[in-house]
């Protein structure tokens, strides 16, 4: 007499959909942020560089650059003095406009996070068995 059995066992571990997609949401508007965060600091950074180096303002480039930079930097002008020779300018207030940016937007992406972000929870465990015997006399 000879006994055979079969037993098949699966496991799989389902996340609950709705705080999958809530993550989801976080990592992508937090990524927004500092997306946002990293073309405003560039645009400033350009505008600090074209400065520097002296470029003629009357160039259609530099007058596009500080005319839309000034859009962002107007809460600073005036801020401290500004140190030039010759064509080269230093603005200070460019330099702090950036920290100020950088840590207000790290401020919104911590509000962010912390309002959306929920961690993964314990998975939910589903398992299935199956068996079948087989007798043979």
């Amino acid at each position: 007499m000879s006994e055979q059995q079969v037993s098949e066992v699966r496991t799989s571990n389902k996340e609950p959909k709705a705080n999958r997609d809530q993550r989801l949401f976080t990592f992508k508007a937090t990524y927004a942020i500092w997306l946002a965060l990293i073309m405003l600091e560039g645009l400033i950074a350009l505008r600090i560089s074209l400065k520097m180096i002296g470029a003629n303002p009357n160039s259609g480039f530099a007058i596009l650059i500080y005319n839309f930079s000034n859009l962002f930097l107007f809460p600073f002008t005036g801020l401290t003095s500004s140190y030039t020779s010759g064509a080269i300018v230093l603005e200070v207030s460019s330099f702090i406009a950036m920290a100020v940016y950088a840590l207000l937007f790290w401020g919104i992406e911590r509000v962010v996070w912390v309002i959306f972000y929920r961690p993964r929870e314990a998975p939910v465990a589903l398992t299935q068995r199956t068996s079948s015997e087989q007798h043979t006399e």
